[in-house]
């Protein structure tokens, strides 16, 4: 057993849309990792080309020891999509049958725990189900086959505070082997704050940062002031008025004066301010 479930080297994938530009990324087994960035940064496209789902232009993708998409992999492997992964035809309770000879540790009575435990109605047809009934699915057939690797692909989405915090109880006790590893994409990071160990944050298809989530309070923080900016290390200034504010690395403190307010950076900030110093630079 390695101490790696993913190794990304390179990976480049291009659209005409968009892009995702020498990624390269190693998620350490017994982790939750937190994947987030802004719409369109690439986030769905790493989960995809994890799963084999599309075929990059260049770069190598090794999931659980087997390249990405290889069936010894995926069988290990639980998803959590935006979508269920079942025909809305399909009744619930139809999908135990249906989805068990394709995974060798799939357990039955497992999946009909889960079930009950979250309130997803067996009778229903999965076409008919609520977003959130749909999102409880996914993770009880994810859950139902004693994966390895967790992957969510905005999971709380939609979903109201009660459900989010169903779906975050099942992640701390899928961690609780430590041979597990979970990787989370969201929007909703307030998620991440008790539950990621990592933070990767993905910005226009390239990687701006990759830490210990509890380390990103030491590594950035706000600078906030009126007048004219320093001459100091700013990402993504933004103005208001007289006032400005801009995301730095905390070891750069010591540049600003006392008229300066240094704050602590949530991970939103991180985001919204890295993602625009990305947009400037680009400009």
């Amino acid at each position: 057993m390695t101490d790696r479930v993913v190794d990304i080297t390179d990976l480049q994938v291009r659209r005409p849309a968009f892009a995702v530009e020498g990624v390269s990324l190693a998620l350490p087994r017994g982790a939750v990792i937190g994947l987030v960035g802004p719409n369109g940064a690439g986030k769905t496209t790493v989960i995809r080309a994890l799963l084999g789902l599309l075929v990059p232009e260049s770069g190598e993708v090794e999931v659980l020891g087997h390249p990405a998409g290889a069936p010894p992999a995926l069988a290990r492997i639980g998803v959590v999509l935006d979508q269920p992964l079942a025909a809305p035809e399909w009744t619930v309770s139809s999908l135990d049958r249906r989805f068990a000879p394709f995974y060798p540790g799939w357990d039955g009575v497992r999946f009909g725990e889960l079930l009950a435990r979250l309130a997803v109605p067996r009778s229903q047809r999965v076409g008919e189900l609520s977003r959130g009934q749909g999102v409880k699915l996914s993770l009880a057939v994810a859950l139902a086959h004693a994966p390895e690797l967790l992957i969510l692909d905005e999971p709380s989405s939609g979903l109201d505070p009660a459900s989010r915090r169903d779906v975050g109880d099942l992640i701390r006790e899928f961690m609780l082997d430590p041979s597990h590893t979970v990787l989370f994409s969201t929007h909703i990071t307030t998620d991440l704050e008790t539950l990621a160990d990592e933070l990767v944050v993905l910005v226009d298809g390239r990687i701006e940062y990759h830490g210990g989530f509890p380390d990103v309070a030491e590594v950035f923080a706000m600078a906030r002031g009126a007048g004219l900016p320093p001459v100091a290390p700013l990402m993504g200034l933004e103005r208001s008025g007289q006032q400005w504010s801009a995301l730095i690395r905390l070891s750069d403190s010591a540049a600003f004066g006392p008229e300066v307010v240094i704050d602590a950076a949530s991970v939103d900030d991180i985001v919204i301010h890295l993602s625009a110093e990305r947009r400037a630079v680009a400009a």
